[in-house]
């Protein structure tokens, strides 16, 4: 039965059929777009984390790194109870919709990507934070230069962080509701379609989502590998 099924998910794949297609574009869609708000949040905020000193900076760096591991499911049940009827958001009409699933992924790599941004920027900061200081850079203007100097290991945070997009299910099935061609992403079209039995186009699915999984690997180790030789280190 599984080389079966097999045979009939490569097929799918040759031909390129319509729903693993469309299924494809709109997980992309949505994670992509999820990652690059993240990424205009999560890499200024983890820097200036990193570079500025405040008090309860110690609290704010432990939340910041608990929040990596914040549970999908929660974070789905929030942005729901947001954009419910009832709640704040809810004349947005967002719910069950693409943009409420980018919501979602956001509030997920955003984390994410600032406490890594943090740690990277950190250790920059040890570097070069006197030199900064006695030249009497703003903060700001430490954050900009900081940034710039770490931008391939950040690349890989970035990557990073779309990976956890691309491989989230919990949060998604819960706002967009795994709605046939509207809301119907590859984590969520994997998980139904098994509950139903149709293992072909899950295999189909699962090759795609483990070869940009695999893709986005290789391409974060060969940045981490330029950073390793921009920075000898």
């Amino acid at each position: 039965m599984f080389t079966e099924s097999l045979a009939q998910a490569i097929d799918l794949l040759q031909s390129f059929e319509s729903d693993v297609v469309q299924i494809v574009v709109l997980s992309l869609r949505v994670s992509l777009s999820a990652v690059a708000l993240a990424t205009l949040i999560g890499l200024p905020l983890g820097a200036l984390v990193a570079v500025a000193r405040f008090p309860g900076r110690g609290s704010a760096v432990v939340l910041l790194n608990s929040s990596m591991g914040l549970p999908a499911v929660i974070v789905g049940v929030v942005v729901y109870l947001l954009l419910s009827r009832s709640g704040p958001l809810g004349p947005l009409g967002l719910l069950f919709t693409p943009s409420a699933m980018i919501i979602a992924q956001t509030c997920l790599t955003t984390p994410l990507i600032a406490a890594l941004t943090r740690q990277t920027i950190e250790d920059a900061w040890r570097q070069h934070g006197e030199t900064l200081r006695s030249l009497r850079v703003p903060m700001f203007a430490r954050v900009r230069i900081l940034l710039w100097d770490c931008r391939f290991s950040l690349v890989a945070v970035v990557l990073a962080g779309l990976g956890r997009a691309l491989s989230e299910v919990g949060a998604v099935m819960i706002v967009g509701g795994n709605i046939d061609r509207a809301t119907r992403v590859m984590t969520t079209a994997i998980a139904l379609e098994i509950s139903k039995g149709d293992m072909a186009l899950s295999i189909a699915l699962g090759i795609v989502l483990m070869t940009l999984v695999v893709v986005l690997n290789m391409v974060a180790s060969g940045v981490r590998a330029v950073a390793m030789h921009r920075y000898g280190n």
